[in-house]
């Protein structure tokens, strides 16, 4: 929960859906094309969805076309199924030729000598590396590449309040945490829509996460964050502003301006509550407020709804809109070692992870399509055709090395484009964590959980704030958190991170 946005690959069941069928090992490393010549089989499996079969998938056969391969890709709708496949084949040599990893899957088959170090290959595989940038350190493992990665990406959450309820009231769009707690209180308690009912709330979220920009008042990252502060790396836990972030919180729920379901609220709950005017502010990503079909059922309920986005707070230590783990990355894939003994395969996977970072021919394709039928170019900017979200709805399980990703998201859904370039420009504490590898014996998921559990009972006066030295003490001797910081500091600072 607590130090980075955990992206969900993929949901579902075992009974992959696939494209393309696997390729066999060496049994189909090639195939005789219309001409008699051999045309060379790449195999990419990765976890993902609705992925066409290679009769109608138009990616496939024009990234075939144009590198002269069969790129075959399979894709598995459960995440947990996908990594025990993908464990079963690497343990039989079975390998695929391209395959997406996490940071601990990628460390783990770094130990094994199952991946192809990168680092001899950089030449090759300069025009990727290049428009990646900064995020190819997600690849890196003990300073040397063992995966690509895909671009960074922005979190695309902010606060946003109604602007009608903030008129009916008389009232300024709060620009500081004095503000946001006195406007807060007031849709709380002076009937801000109106019914004659004290029947709304002031502020809704999902979990911890709605108070992101709380903390970034205080120059706080999210709970158990690592940041470079002062030169130094440290982790938010043990930031003594903590608990004058976790205070103010508290005192947000001791006033009654907090959604009472807020640590309950799973999926959407929080986004259904702002559709039916039952809160006036709600942290959430511009996609799940702005779009076309969320407006209609806002405006169904009350034709008079308007929301806006809200620049976060200022505070003692800023004005921050959250955290930013830096090194946390959508997606990264490993190529296995043993295709070093096959050469022009491998030469054609180079190929393919140029060609889709390549924004003049491969790049465009994996976003939008192919240029004529699914978008047209007016000068620079692109424009969707009605047979881009019909038929290439799936094109971003090609996005190896990811996508511009303002300009893709501002081409794909121009109405929302003033709110993607509001979020774009928020200012964000930028956190380490992805970069980490977990050391031996340390239970993250476990720590987390404690962590979640004691900071709802200091937020809900449950547990006094004075006993927080004692939490930090347990964290670091009962939960073994003194070795993730150990092995945090000596990682990080290898990578060039903190004195």
């Amino acid at each position: 929960m607590l130090a980075g946005l955990v992206t969900a690959l993929a949901a579902g069941a075992f009974g992959c859906s696939k494209g393309p069928a696997a390729a066999d090992g060496d049994k189909s490393a090639a195939a005789a094309g219309n001409d008699g010549k051999k045309t060379l089989q790449v195999e990419i499996i990765r976890p993902g969805s609705n992925l066409p079969t290679p009769d109608k998938d138009v990616i496939k056969q024009e990234m075939d076309k144009a590198l002269g391969a069969s790129y075959n890709m399979t894709v598995y709708a459960s995440l947990d199924d996908y990594k025990n496949q993908l464990n079963v084949r690497l343990t039989a040599g079975n390998y695929p030729d391209l395959f997406l990893v996490d940071r601990q899957m990628l460390s783990q088959y770094v130990k094994q000598n199952l991946v192809l170090d990168l680092d001899k290959y950089k030449d090759k595989l300069k025009p990727a590396l290049d428009f990646i940038g900064d995020a190819a350190k997600n690849g890196m493992i003990d300073g040397k590449l063992y995966a690509i990665s895909h671009t960074q990406q922005k979190p695309m959450q902010s606060f946003f309040i109604r602007k009608d309820w903030l008129d009916r009231l008389g009232l300024k769009p709060p620009a500081n945490l004095e503000e946001l707690k006195a406007v807060a209180k007031a849709f709380t308690e002076k009937d801000p829509d109106g019914n004659g009912k004290q029947d709304t709330i002031g502020i809704t979220g999902s979990k911890l996460e709605t108070f992101q920009p709380v903390f970034g008042a205080f120059n706080i990252a999210m709970p158990g964050s690592f940041v470079v502060k002062d030169g130094k790396v440290t982790n938010s836990l043990f930031d003594p502003a903590m608990k004058d972030a976790l205070s103010y919180i508290q005192g947000l729920i001791q006033d009654k301006v907090v959604d009472p379901e807020l640590l309950g609220n799973t999926g959407m709950q929080h986004q259904q509550k702002a559709i039916m005017g039952q809160a006036g502010i709600i942290y959430i990503d511009w996609a799940n407020l702005t779009k076309e079909q969320i407006m209609e059922q806002i405006k169904t309920v009350n034709p008079k709804a308007e929301w806006i986005p809200l620049t976060p707070p200022a505070g003692p230590g800023g004005q921050w809109n959250g955290t930013w783990d830096i090194g946390t990355s959508p997606y990264i894939f490993s190529i296995p070692k043993a295709l070093e003994k096959n050469p022009d395969k491998l030469q054609k996977v180079f190929d393919l992870i140029n060609y889709v970072a390549n924004q003049q021919t491969g790049g465009l394709l994996v976003q939008y399509g192919v240029k004529g039928k699914h978008y047209n170019m007016e000068g620079d900017k692109i424009v969707p055709t009605e047979l881009m979200g019909k038929e290439v709805g799936y094109s971003w399980l090609y996005q190896f090395t990811g996508r511009p990703e303002i300009k893709y998201l501002q081409s794909k859904f121009a109405s929302q484009a003033p709110y993607i370039d509001f979020y774009n420009k928020q200012p964000r504490i930028e956190a380490l964590n992805g970069f980490v590898t977990l050391p031996e014996g340390f239970n993250k998921t476990d720590v987390d959980r404690y962590v979640e559990e004691e900071f709802a009972k200091f937020i809900y006066g449950k547990r006094s704030l004075q006993e927080y030295d004692s939490f930090a003490n347990t964290l670091k001797t009962t939960m073994n958190y003194q070795a993730y910081l150990d092995a945090a500091q000596k990682q990080l600072k290898q990578m060039g991170y903190g004195n």
